[in-house]
């Protein structure tokens, strides 16, 4: 018997809530024999400070499926015809997942690349845009923290003209994103947060 819409969308959100708790920086970590992102830099458990210990390379596949656990439950959510709204509450589990991840005591990171693969999945126009956005001020400031602040600040005005659907789930990822980021930007208002 086929599962109705309801029942798809309670097992997507589980599905992504606990995939998005799965923090791939720390088995990166281990796989390269590099010290516990979470005792690095911001402390965060992200690809930024798997860079700071390991350089590119464990820092981009870190990245990548981070993402990946963003992206792969809107894309299924998104293939099942569910609507955009239930799509961006998939992705909204993915990244509190990944923000307060049960397999780790729900405490995690700070959600940047989870919720760059799910706005890839569900608005990939709006998402490059706010990436293209990240990369600038990265390469201009050097600050991760304050790049994913600027960008993810930007989301809900850069979908509101370009995917306006989305716009709901890019405002509640600043919410989150910034909250997560408060002690960054503390940090940056002191002049104390660490570059690259």
């Amino acid at each position: 018997m086929a599962l109705s819409d309801p029942a798809i969308t309670v097992l997507l959100c589980m599905a992504a809530y606990l995939g998005g708790s799965v923090l791939f920086a720390l088995p990166v970590c281990r796989l390269w024999a590099l010290p516990d992102p979470r005792a690095q830099g911001s402390g965060n458990p992200g690809a930024t400070n798997v860079y700071r210990t390991g350089g590119w390379l464990p820092a981009l596949i870190t990245l990548a499926l981070d993402a990946a656990k963003g992206w792969l439950p809107v894309w299924l959510a998104y293939n099942a015809g569910l609507s955009p709204l239930v799509q961006a509450i998939v992705a909204l589990c993915a990244v509190t997942g990944h923000m307060v991840p049960v397999f780790y005591r729900f405490k995690g990171g700070k959600g940047v690349a989870t919720a760059l693969g799910a706005g890839l999945a569900l608005a990939p126009i709006t998402t490059l845009t706010m990436t293209a956005l990240w990369l600038l001020v990265l390469w201009r400031w050097k600050i991760s923290a304050l790049a994913s602040v600027i960008a993810i600040v930007s989301g809900p005005a850069i979908s509101a003209f370009i995917d306006p659907a989305s716009l709901p789930m890019f405002g509640l990822l600043a919410i989150l994103i910034i909250v997560r980021h408060r002690d960054n930007l503390i940090r940056l208002a002191q002049g104390r947060e660490i570059g690259f």
